[in-house]
């Protein structure tokens, strides 16, 4: 193979779209994989975030010269998986959980390159602050809480809900870019010579 791979990113998250961005990437082609997410019974959460990474990048059926980049984000209080709510009855249900406690954020990130795949996993402590009624009633209506896992953007309103992170604000937000980098690296993609 010659030239430059095609980046396919595994995910239709604007917000992974947006933290490759960051490397100076822009992926060839979005690809989302069709896997079922659903946690199995009694699954623990760092467990759940890595098999369903797996499921992705293993769904991904590359040409030659492709390169894929997979990713799943996951929120645990405890034991428990907090994915995306479906209603904003259930975002509230989570904040109100979250308010004023402590969590994990596990987002697990695989890429492929020809039959060989590199992951890592990434978890960060979140506390999140003791919130009134006002702050998640306000949060709910701007809609910022669909899609995301445990009913919160950090790099949104929620933002201002998180006193105190340890470990990476980008796992966070769905991607932790150093480890990216790292991963995307090992496959071979030449991601230094594009910073020229």
């Amino acid at each position: 193979m010659t030239g430059q791979p095609r980046l396919i990113l595994g995910s239709g998250s604007p917000r992974r779209a947006e933290l490759i961005g960051t490397l100076g990437l822009t992926a060839d082609e979005v690809r989302p994989p069709d896997v079922d997410e659903t946690p199995r019974k009694g699954e623990l959460p760092r467990v759940y975030c890595e098999r369903v990474t797996a499921d992705k990048i293993a769904a991904m059926e590359l040409a030659d010269g492709e390169v894929a980049l997979c990713a799943d984000t996951t929120v645990a209080l405890g034991r428990r998986i907090m994915g995306k709510p479906a209603d904003a009855g259930e975002a509230a249900e989570f904040l109100y959980l979250l308010s004023g406690r402590r969590h994990r954020v596990i987002t697990c990130v695989a890429v492929k390159a020809g039959d060989r795949v590199w992951t890592r996993t990434v978890e960060t402590a979140v506390k999140m602050k003791v919130l009134s009624d006002v702050e998640v009633n306000a949060y709910l209506a701007t809609g910022d809480w669909r899609g995301k896992a445990g009913a919160y953007g950090i790099q949104g309103p929620a933002g201002a809900f998180i006193p105190w992170i340890q470990g990476s604000y980008t796992a966070v937000m769905g991607l932790p870019v150093a480890e990216t980098a790292q991963l995307l690296i090992a496959a071979g993609f030449p991601l230094l010579e594009g910073w020229a």
